[in-house]
């Protein structure tokens, strides 16, 4: 059997991941906090407060699908700044059915 991650056994507490949630959205508010100061804090602190977020939060993967659905071309920017692999996989497929087509 895998051992699980030291951050999987805390995400196992329901306190754990309230508290993850939590801090996901300090780090969001953060993240717009600094937006206007030079440098990349924003696209760096904000993405983290959001993957926290989705990872801990039911109620915020709802939100944030229904948010891509709507607006498809933000979503993909937010996927590609998060590293999502779904994303990854999205755009890989997309590529090869444009190469089929192109054939």
């Amino acid at each position: 059997m895998a051992r699980r991650s030291f951050y999987q056994r805390l995400r196992s507490n329901a306190q754990m991941r309230t508290a993850l949630f939590a801090l996901g959205i300090l780090l969001m508010i953060a993240g717009i906090a600094i937006g206007p100061l030079p440098g990349p804090g924003f696209l760096i602190v904000f993405p983290l407060g959001l993957m926290l977020c989705l990872q801990n939060s039911a109620w915020a993967k709802r939100v944030y699908v229904r948010f891509k659905w709507r607006h498809p071309k933000y979503g993909d920017w937010a996927d590609r700044i998060m590293r999502r692999v779904s994303a990854a996989r999205r755009r890989a497929r997309a590529a090869l059915e444009r190469a089929v087509d192109d054939d």
